[in-house]
């Protein structure tokens, strides 16, 4: 029954992607929305940045209490964590979107960019799972 939870992000995702779309017009992109509060791009639009910043990290939050806690098979190591965390945040900066910008909403748009950089994700991340599980024993 574990399917069951990633069913049910996946559909959050996909309806604060629509929801944020016809709201204001603009992509998902939750690096770019971060991206722009962290480097100053997005002073006109501050207050709806960390807006969705704010429901990004209560949503999973409320859900928790209702639900009970749901494992997430995340490491212990912090030090892995926060390089993961920054390669991650540079990977999407140098692509230009994450996966909630190119694969959600980029694909739903039938983007060709979208489609390339979503392949590239996955391939990278099955390539980094081998590598760091299979290799280097560190996950």
């Amino acid at each position: 029954m574990d399917w069951i939870w990633g069913l049910i992000g996946g559909l959050l995702i996909g309806t604060g992607g629509a929801v944020y779309l016809l709201g204001n017009g603009w992509i998902m992109g939750a690096s770019g929305i971060i991206g722009g509060l962290v480097d100053g791009s997005g002073r006109s639009t501050r207050k709806e940045r960390l807006v969705f910043l704010a429901g990004v990290i209560a949503i999973p939050a409320v859900l928790s209490l209702i639900f009970g806690r749901v494992d997430t098979n995340l490491t212990a190591n912090w030090p892995l964590l926060l390089i993961a965390g920054l390669l991650v945040g540079v990977g999407t900066r140098i692509a230009n979107g994450c996966t909630s910008g190119h694969g959600v909403c980029g694909m739903s748009r039938l983007s060709l960019r979208g489609f390339a950089a979503t392949a590239v994700y996955i391939l990278a991340g099955g390539i980094s799972l081998l590598i760091f599980r299979h290799v280097l024993g560190v996950i």
